[in-house]
């Protein structure tokens, strides 16, 4: 039996979810700016992902985007706010995947099937950005990696729950709740290695292969 997603996923709010900011200047957001932000994201996210992040800098994603180097300091403070502004809404895609509404009373399995699908779901569609912490984990600061790992306990507060309740109910079978959650939730994590987009299988196929890898670690019962 393969993982499927019923629904729509939007996140539920896991405390503060905000990118943690530096000290540079923050412009309002307008049609325009969002426009040019998103501009130079683009761009320097194809020159993270096949340079690093130590090898990009501010000189060469000014001469691939053809502007000035004021042009892009008027939007971003450096070259690593730039990275923890591609890293963060990957980060919360994926780690709020397992936030369901309040009244949802679907049984705990059901949840955790589509929480899971969620989460490798989303990592493949925010690729390649939502693979930058596992290639540079050393380019962020220390705000922002306290935040993600904030983000991190939120997202396994919600699956051990779910987990343990979905083993009472006799729909799984497991034994070490933390070590177990850890092993299925790493599966995506691989995926930096060797995925690729234009690969011999679609991201449809890449998210239904690690799924049922998933469930065999979870001990779905069928």
């Amino acid at each position: 039996m393969g993982i499927t997603s019923a629904t729509p996923h939007k996140p539920a709010p896991a405390g503060d979810v905000r990118l943690p900011r530096g000290n540079g200047r923050q412009r309002a957001a307008t049609a325009a700016t969002d426009l040019q932000r998103e501009r130079i994201l683009q761009v320097a996210t194809q020159l993270f992902a096949t340079q690093g992040y130590a090898n990009t800098t501010m000189a060469q994603l000014v001469r691939a985007l053809g502007v000035t180097k004021p042009f892009v300091y008027y939007y971003f403070r450096d070259k690593q706010e730039i990275f923890e502004a591609l890293s963060w809404p990957p980060a919360v895609a994926c780690l709020t995947s397992m936030d369901f509404a309040p009244d949802d009373k679907r049984p705990a399995r059901e949840k955790v099937l589509e929480g899971l699908d969620r989460l490798i779901r989303n990592t493949v569609a925010h690729h390649p950005a939502a693979f930058f912490p596992y290639r540079d984990p050393q380019a962020y600061r220390p705000e922002y990696r306290a935040a993600q790992t904030k983000l991190a306990h939120h997202f396994y507060d919600q699956l051990c729950p779910l987990l343990e309740q979905a083993r009472r109910d006799g729909d799984l079978d497991f034994d070490d709740t933390r070590i177990t959650a850890l092993a299925a939730c790493s599966l995506p994590g691989f995926l930096y290695t060797w995925y690729r987009p234009d690969g011999r299988l679609s991201p449809d196929e890449v998210v239904a292969a690690l799924g049922k890898l998933a469930l065999r670690v979870l001990g779905l019962k069928t």
